[in-house]
């Protein structure tokens, strides 16, 4: 009776883990977020273990059962499609079902885009906020507003469509010489990390269009 979370490569297959690879092989069941892309995963070790859809679209609907399950003593294993579940991921709500019920937890180190981030952005990372996805529409003035006030390092997920748009709020809100690096693609063959002020970098994407998942990384107020 036991819940593992595991992290999975968010890019180089040669970053899963022997225990990764373990774990998933010793488990009864593995939710993943999207079972097309986890399918080609688990292939690629040899993993034959059952798998479930588990997402943000159904999470609030299963939890119960899978707590059932882990009651009846099944083991449980959480991926997501990239790096480490429950950070801008499904996850959370099964882990806080399972503490509580007296569910045994454990997470496994592992593949994170946002900490290779932060550490080659050249910010200072003594003292960070993770920020993920800024909301899209109600709430963004908001809290671009309040963190315009942040002196930690602020680390962000966005998506390459929006990366324009959220560079050119990063300039109105927190000035156009706040300091900005932007990673792309990480552990990928085009792996790139932009860095510069606000505007430079806006200006960089403005002419060379971004692809791939991207982390943003900006500094804090001085």
């Amino acid at each position: 009776m036991k819940l593992f979370l595991v992290p999975t490569p968010i890019g180089n297959l040669k970053d899963m883990t022997f225990r990764a690879v373990e774990v998933l092989n010793d488990v009864d069941l593995i939710l993943a977020e999207d079972t097309r892309t986890s399918g080609k995963l688990l292939k690629h070790f040899e993993i034959s273990t059952q798998m479930q859809s588990h997402h943000m679209h159904n999470e609030h609907k299963t939890v119960n059962g899978l707590v059932e399950k882990l009651k009846s003593g099944m083991s449980i294993a959480v991926i997501s499609d990239a790096g480490t579940p429950a950070i801008s991921d499904p996850g959370f709500l099964l882990v806080r079902a399972c503490i509580e019920n007296n569910i045994e937890v454990e997470c496994l180190p592992g593949a994170t885009a946002f900490v290779p981030a932060l550490v080659n952005s050249g910010l200072p990372n003594d003292k960070f906020v993770f920020e993920g996805f800024l909301p899209v529409k109600k709430g963004r003035q908001t809290r671009l507003l309040l963190l315009a006030e942040e002196n930690r390092t602020m680390i962000f997920y966005e998506s390459p469509h929006k990366l324009i748009k959220t560079l050119g709020h990063f300039c109105e809100y927190f000035g156009e010489d706040r300091l900005v690096s932007v990673s792309r693609e990480l552990t990928k063959l085009y792996e790139e990390t932009i860095r510069g002020t606000a505007k430079e970098v806006l200006e960089h994407y403005t002419n060379r269009p971004p692809k791939g998942e991207i982390v943003i990384c900006v500094a804090g107020k001085k």
